[in-house]
Formats: structure tokens, C-alpha cells, sequence
């Protein structure tokens, strides 16, 4: 994984006044975001923390998702990712916040026949009101460990992307 991505994230989340503070929630990629983020020097100065929930009741539990509309689509959808980076953010107290949630191989049983995730990013812009923005990635052919690394890539680059919109 390019750590010029968490090396350039860090950056903008420390360039406002006062700075972005960031956590994170991952079920697909299992950590693999976190883990970019923490690779860069100083990521204390933004990072707050995450959670790495692979079940619905984690899910629930730790993130406030809504176990009726997640049971619905087996806890992979733009909406359930919503709820797991807002989540995350109340959790954490963040301003900022991203979550991914998906399939990274494979379900014949959920009709999915290639891996895919979404992912959603939540930025809190007043005491009441979010930014949210949500995508989706398809990764056919890939295996298991390539899905969960692109998806992590793709994640952090959306929010790098989204930074650079609102950067002063």
C-alpha cells in the first residue's frame, strides 16, 4: 500500500484551522486502512482510532448501524456504510471519518459474483449537519487479499480526493 496517500492525508487533515480529526471503521479491508494511516510519522496529530467490525452485531453494537436494514443486505451497502463512519466518528469523537463494508471474494449464496465493496466517507461540518459521501468499488478477478488492499487504496484516495474539495 502507497504511503504518499497517508503522507498527503495527513497533511490535509492538519492544514485547516482548527485541524481534521479522523477514524475510521473497516469490515472488508480489515484493518488494512488503519494500518496505512499509522504507517506515516505523527499520525497521532489526526488519527483518533478505529474499529475493524466484521460482524453485524459489532456492527450494531459499537457502530449504531441499524440491524434490521443490515440484516437485509447481509451488512453491505452505501447505507450501512453511512452508518458505520458516522458511527465510528461519535465513537471517536472525530470530525472526520470512513468506513468500508463489502464482499472480498465471491457469495453465491448473496447472488454476488465478483468481490466488491462500498465505502462511505462522513464529515462533520456543523454540531448537527454531515457531509457525506458514499462509492462503490468492483474488483473482478481479484483475489481475497488483492480486493481488501485495492478496496484500502481506493478508500484512502476518495478521502484525499474529498480534502483536496474543501481544502481553504
Amino acid at each position: 500500500m502507497s504511503t504518499r496517500l497517508a503522507r498527503e492525508l495527513k497533511t490535509l487533515c492538519l492544514k485547516p484551522t482548527p485541524s481534521l480529526r479522523l477514524a475510521v471503521a473497516e469490515s472488508l479491508t480489515g484493518g488494512q486502512v488503519q494500518a496505512a494511516i499509522t504507517a506515516v510519522p505523527g499520525a497521532s496529530a489526526f488519527f483518533l482510532g478505529g474499529v475493524t467490525a466484521y460482524s453485524i452485531d459489532q456492527k450494531v453494537k459499537l457502530l449504531g448501524v441499524n440491524r434490521a436494514a443490515a440484516k437485509r443486505v447481509n451488512s453491505v451497502s452505501a447505507a450501512v456504510a453511512t452508518q458505520m463512519a458516522r458511527g465510528v466518528a461519535e465513537l471517536f469523537g472525530s470530525d472526520l471519518a470512513v468506513a468500508t463494508t463489502g464482499y472480498a471474494e465471491p457469495a453465491a449464496a448473496q447472488g454476488v459474483t465478483d468481490p466488491f465493496a462500498y465505502w462511505a466517507i462522513a464529515h462533520r461540518v456543523s454540531p448537527r449537519r454531515w457531509q457525506v459521501l458514499t462509492g462503490q468499488v468492483v474488483c473482478p478477478g481479484q483475489k481475497r487479499t488483492e480486493v481488501q488492499a485495492t478496496v484500502a487504496e481506493i478508500v484512502l484516495a476518495e478521502l484525499v480526493d474529498y480534502l483536496k474539495t474543501i481544502a481553504p
